[in-house]
Formats: structure tokens, sequence, C-alpha cells
């Protein structure tokens, strides 16, 4: 047997991990700046972490839905606390996909209808709302034939508007902070006017926090930039620190019924050690204003070099946009410099999700990298 051949693989094989270093096979250091996809937000084997997941490892690891898992109750209390989301209601599953496809579903449940709205350069996993980021079509094929997609662009008022006004709409479905598509970003203004679109024609509006969530913007969500109040929030990559996780938050205008949606292992024991402590270590050691401080400073660091041409993004959700494609660029970063970073859909982009408990002296050994390998 042989592994499905999807992923291009770059030649280095990392075998053990501390903070944001990692060490390959041949002793080798890595800066790691890219996190997987925003997956690692408190650092590789921090040792709280380990803690929690080795003390549930001793009691009991899985067991289904069907009992009581007294931890989810500890979850629900933690994460709506620490969220500033108190009065939405908690569903657990595995990841990014999973929670935006149980989102696009519940919207559909609630209000009885199949159609969806998303903007270009989006991404919301491989679900129904999936865009293309290759030249392959068939990653845009929706999974769920019942449900169509409709793509507008940011700040396009009047063309939701008319989607909007055909009343076959059951959800809008937003990225405060684009991942995969390269980080561009909705004014509050259209963010306002869409919540309010959504809310006048009963549709449900999703804010897709996937990768942007638990605390990475410097805020808890991305979408509290803008102030307003979505209908489901979708959570997933860096709630469990690499442990496979996800979820929705659910408003409780939305009501809950026995069977309206299920998972095997979502909210699992180990599930749910892991994403409290991510929620403990973001609290006890002020990540998330670590991540906007950061950010900041990257900033300032980013706009002192010629040829960036815009810093893109939030705390430390970043994109450094350049005039050429990035490409060389990566692979000259990772095998000269030692440093993983990002691209995105935008090939002039070079996407920096690093841990959030990184420090100013790994920003600047990123920058002092950047310069030796800028043309």
């Amino acid at each position: 047997m042989k592994l499905f051949d999807v992923y291009p693989l770059y030649d280095i094989t990392p075998v053990s991990a501390k903070g944001v270093i990692l060490k390959d096979d041949k002793g080798q250091e890595f800066l790691d700046l890219y996190g997987g996809h925003a997956v690692i937000s408190i650092g590789h084997g921090h040792p709280h972490y380990i803690k929690r997941l080795k003390d549930q490892l001793d009691r009991i690891g899985f067991y289904s839905n069907a009992v009581q898992n007294p931890l989810q109750q500890e979850l629900v209390q933690k994460l709506g606390s620490l969220s500033g989301c108190d009065d939405y209601q908690l569903f657990l599953c595995n990841s990014g996909a999973e929670a935006n496809e149980n989102a696009l579903k519940l919207a559909s449940f609630h209000t009885g209808k199949s159609r969806v709205i998303a903007f270009h350069n989006s991404f919301h996993g491989r679900t129904s709302a999936a865009v293309a980021t290759t030249d392959n079509p068939a990653i845009n094929a929706p999974i769920n034939k019942q449900q169509k997609v409709t793509f507008l662009s940011f700040e396009d008022t009047l063309g939701l508007k008319q989607e909007l006004e055909k009343d076959d709409v059951c959800a809008v479905i937003l990225e405060a902070i684009q991942g995969v598509g390269g980080l561009d970003e909705p004014t509050t203004k259209f963010y306002h006017e869409v919540a309010e679109l959504c809310k006048e024609h009963q549709v449900v509006l999703i804010a897709d926090e996937v990768q942007s969530g638990f605390g990475r913007s410097g805020k808890f969500f991305a979408f509290q930039h803008h102030d307003i109040e979505p209908d489901i929030i979708s959570i997933a990559k860096g709630m469990g620190n690499g442990f496979p996780v996800g979820g929705i938050l659910i408003h409780p205008k939305i009501k809950a019924s026995y069977g309206l949606l299920g998972t095997t292992f979502g909210g699992n024991h180990l599930a749910c050690a892991a994403t409290l402590a991510v929620l403990e270590v973001l609290e006890q050691e002020d990540l998330i204003s670590n991540a906007g401080e950061l950010g900041f400073y990257f900033k300032e660091m980013a706009m002192q070099i010629p040829q960036v041409k815009r810093v893109k993004g939030k705390g430390l959700m970043l994109g450094l946009e350049f005039d050429f494609e990035v490409a060389p660029l990566r692979k000259n970063l990772i095998y000269k410099q030692r440093i993983f970073t990002g691209g995105a859909k935008d090939k002039k982009v070079l996407r920096i999700l690093p841990a959030l408990n990184i420090n100013k002296a790994h920003i600047n050994n990123f920058f002092h990298a950047l310069k030796q390998e800028l043309p």
C-alpha cells in the first residue's frame, strides 16, 4: 500500500518540537511561524497541555455521547466566559470542515431553505461552501449537492441584498479575516450591513472562526473587532493545539432537539481536555493580548522592508504581500534559513501563523532571515 498522493511534501521530517522550535531527524532546528495552518496556538509540547492530556488518559480517553461527560460542562463554562459568548450553545465535532458542514446544515434546518452565500477567496474547508485553492476544479465541488452556494465579492451590499430578496437563502458565511484566500478582511461597515440584511431577511449569519478564533486576531474571535453578533460561530484549528477538535457556537434563538445533529468522536474526553488546556493557557499567560501586541510589532518591522507592499491581517494572523510569487521565497526560508511560513491562494502573500506565545526575538529572527532572502 502507498499513501494517496495529494500533498506536495518538503524533504523535512520533524521528530520533536518545543514552543515554536521544531527539530528534524538530522538534529536541525527550525523556527515554526506557521503552526500547521494556525493549529498550534499555545506552542508545541506545552507542559500544562501535556499534563492535562496524560492525566485524562489515566482516567478515560473516549466514550460515546450517550453518557454524561463532565468535561463538556466544564468546557462550556470556560469557553463561554473567556470568549464573551456565554449565552451561546456549544456543539462539538472533530474539525473545521465538520464544524462548517454542521453550521450549514443547522442553518438549513432552522430556515427551511438551502442556498448559501459565501464570498470570493473565502475558504470553509472541504465543504458545501468550499472555494478552489488550486487549479483543480474538483476541490470546488460541493459535498452536499442540496446546498447551492453563491459567491459574492466583499463590499457588494447591493448584490447581497438582491440575493437575499430571492427568499431561498439559509445562511451567509463569512470570515472576518480570510485564511487560505490571503488575509483580506471585510470592513466594519460591510460586516454590519451583512448582519442587518441577514436579520431583516431571517437568514443565519455564520462567522467562520476556524482559523481566526481562539485569540489569534488579538481578540478571542475576529468578528469581535467589528462588534456584531453572529447566529453561528464555527471553531476548530487552534482550539485543540494539534488535537483534532472542532465545534459550533449556536445563538439561543436556534433551538436544539434530539437527533438534530450528531457526531461519533465529537466532544470526547481527550478532546475536551485538550481544549480546556488551551483555554487555561490562553488565560493564564495572557496570550490573546500578546497576539495583539506582537501583531503590531510585526507590522512595524515589516513596513521597514521596501519589498513588502502591504501587511495584511490582525494579531498573529498575518500576511506579507509582495509584487512577486512567494513560493521560491518560502523554500529558501525553509531550507536555507530553517523557518516555516505559509502560502495562500493569492500567490504573492506569505502567511505568518505562529503560536500565540512567540516573542519579539522570534520575530526579529524572522525579519533578519527574510532580508537575506529577498531580492
